[in-house]
């Protein structure tokens, strides 16, 4: 077994199972995706650690890889399925969408990056899959054009959910994403119902915040 192979093992059985991580196809599919193909070289040793992983500083605007068992936790909460179309949310350098991509018919990515689209692109091909498109997007626009979505994931924290998301969502869709509420971050899972979405707490959870996402300052009088 190769190092990267062990530690993908590893990572599996000491960071996903242990915390509550027990969907049986995601733990296959993250057992097998090659996270380290999605790091920078000079990262590829940290690439199974239980910590966020910077994949990219553009101008100051840093990038993460979420930790393997907030992202796991989260796509375990949209229950994608085999006839799901997804849209993923700040792909970064696409292993988010990798995995996705193993578990539902098509994925649409998107990311604000030009660079990021790129390196997303190329890794993907790299692995030969070819159910995913890769797009460059304002984030906090989404991407109508492909929609409505059954799964949207978002890749880091936010700091609330622009408006624009409620109509890509198809009814009874699902939308996961890691909210700053306070002082500590949650997992949530919104649901489209008729009247817009229902949003509920599911876990605490810590991840590097996702450009475009800042809560929309209040007027003081």
């Amino acid at each position: 077994m190769s190092d990267f192979a062990d530690a993908r093992a590893r990572m599996v059985d000491s960071q996903l199972r242990p915390n509550a991580v027990t969907n049986r196809q995601l733990l296959t599919v993250m057992g097998e995706i090659s996270r380290e193909t999605f790091v920078p070289a000079s990262r590829k040793p940290l690439a199974y650690i239980d910590a966020d992983i910077e994949v990219a500083d553009e101008d100051g605007a840093k990038r993460y890889l979420m930790t393997p068992m907030c992202f796991a936790k989260l796509v375990q909460l949209a229950g994608v399925g085999p006839t799901d179309l997804v849209l993923d949310v700040g792909c970064a350098t696409g292993y988010s969408t990798a995995v996705l991509a193993r578990l539902a018919d098509a994925v649409v990515a998107i990311d604000s990056s030009p660079a990021l689209v790129a390196a997303a692109a190329d890794n993907l091909g790299k692995l030969g899959i070819d159910n995913a498109a890769v797009v460059e997007a304002d984030m906090a626009a989404g991407y109508p054009d492909e929609g409505p979505y059954d799964v949207i994931i978002f890749n880091g924290e936010i700091a609330e959910l622009p408006s624009a998301y409620a109509s890509q969502l198809r009814q009874h869709g699902r939308l996961v994403a890691i909210v700053r509420q306070g002082p500590v971050g949650r997992g949530m899972i919104y649901r489209k119902v008729s009247a817009g979405l229902s949003g509920a707490a599911e876990f605490d959870a810590a991840a590097k915040p996702l450009p475009g996402f800042a809560r929309t300052p209040e007027f003081v009088f």
